[in-house]
């Protein structure tokens, strides 16, 4: 994997502080839903492969919305790693940790955000030389406290996570101030209702909402 990729990654994860989750279900809507988190000051995305309309979603916003970081997430095979980067996907995150995924994306040049919920999770993404974990489901598993406990023996190695799972506006804070969080993924900054009556009004305010957090906890960058 290229080092440089990653660093750059880590940069502006951490500069963005909040990545939306956005589950597409009709591609018309995904230029308009960007532009809307764009408006209200969220410039990463991250498009979940849970719909059919995910890659075509992903090739209008990386063609019309030049300005947003527009990862892809539930990457789940090797295939759909040179899926994704072929059709412009800037990095790449998955549930769980699945080392062949892992290691086709480092050999392709894609970064890539594993997802981790145990010790032996952390373990294994160490061993591929991964740095930028996801955690996930977060709240379910035990929230910040937990997070803070898995990841005390591995934070001398610089891992950094991206907590996804429960995560909200009511505690966004919380976790951004722990040194562990790099960012936060942002699920509710697209939620299905508001994308469905195209109220992207309502979703520059969501946004607005998660980038005042953000500034509140590491400033105006």
């Amino acid at each position: 994997m290229n080092s440089e990729a990653v660093t750059e990654l880590h940069d502006h994860l951490h500069q963005s502080g909040v990545i939306a989750v956005l589950m597409v279900g009709d591609a018309d809507d995904a230029v308009p839903l960007a532009q809307a988190l764009l408006a209200g000051g969220v410039n990463c995305i991250e498009l979940t492969l849970r719909t059919e309309a995910a890659m075509q979603s992903l090739v209008r916003i990386r063609h019309e919305v030049p300005e947003m970081h527009v990862g892809v997430g539930t990457i789940l095979t090797p295939q759909q790693v040179h899926d994704v980067k072929e059709a412009g996907a800037m990095f790449g995150v998955a549930p769980g940790m699945n080392p062949r995924v892992v290691r086709e994306a480092q050999a392709i040049g894609l970064p890539f955000a594993p997802g981790v919920c145990t010790p032996t999770d952390i373990e294994m993404a160490l061993e591929q030389d991964c740095r930028i974990l996801k955690f996930f489901p977060s709240e379910p598993s035990g929230g910040l406290a937990y997070l803070r406990t898995i990841a005390a023996p591995f934070a001398h190695l610089g891992v950094k996570y991206i907590p996804l799972g429960g995560v909200g506006a009511g505690n966004a804070e919380a976790y951004l101030k722990d040194p562990n969080v790099l960012a936060l993924g942002g699920s509710w900054l697209g939620p299905k209702d508001l994308v469905l009556q195209k109220d992207w009004v309502a979703i520059t305010q969501l946004a607005q909402q998660a980038s005042r957090i953000v500034n509140s906890v590491r400033g105006e960058q």
